[in-house]
């Protein structure tokens, strides 16, 4: 297992395959938005700016060498937005189970230099009060679904960061 992960470090695999997921997880959210009226409320927003934040370091890893500081620190921000990735899932799964209240309003609450919900509201624009996420399929909801996900991506960002270090300490 450890010598599949190191190919796919070397081979940039990994971060091709977070492009890949990451399209894949907005294009489903727009086409939940768009094609079955499912709005999004401002947690769904906060995970549409975690994953595009992604999409930004898995693009930027692509130009870094697979083995460097560069890359650790990338695989370190990885780390970061899983991390941030798993809180805002919890605190969505909370609100829509009744478990967490009060942590939702209409207020993106980005600075006025950071409008992204005004530079492209058909992606960032809050549409909805929170409260419940649609069904995916077999029962599992949105909310279900990016707990699991982020979750499991955090412990891979780790695996895949503690290798990095490894193959840099043994490079140098």
């Amino acid at each position: 297992m450890l010598k599949v992960l190191n190919e796919i470090i070397i081979k940039k695999s990994y971060w091709i395959l977070l492009i890949f997921i990451v399209v894949s997880m907005e294009s489903v959210a727009l086409y939940y938005q768009y094609a079955l009226d499912e709005w999004p409320c401002v947690l769904c927003i906060h995970v549409r700016i975690l994953f595009m934040i992604l999409l930004g370091i898995s693009i930027t890893a692509l130009f870094a060498k697979p083995v460097s500081v560069a890359a650790i620190t990338l695989h370190g921000s990885v780390i970061a937005i899983m991390a941030f990735l798993l809180e805002r899932s919890w605190i969505l799964l909370g609100v829509e189970r009744g478990t967490i209240f009060g942590s939702c309003n209409m207020d993106l609450g980005l600075p006025a230099w950071l409008a992204i919900d005004k530079w492209l509201p058909f992606i960032f624009e809050v549409k909805a009060a929170c409260g419940y996420t649609p069904v995916l399929f077999a029962g599992i909801t949105m909310a279900e679904a990016l707990i699991v996900f982020s979750f499991l991506m955090l412990i891979l960002s780790v695996i895949m960061l503690i290798l990095v270090v490894i193959k840099f300490r043994h490079k140098s």
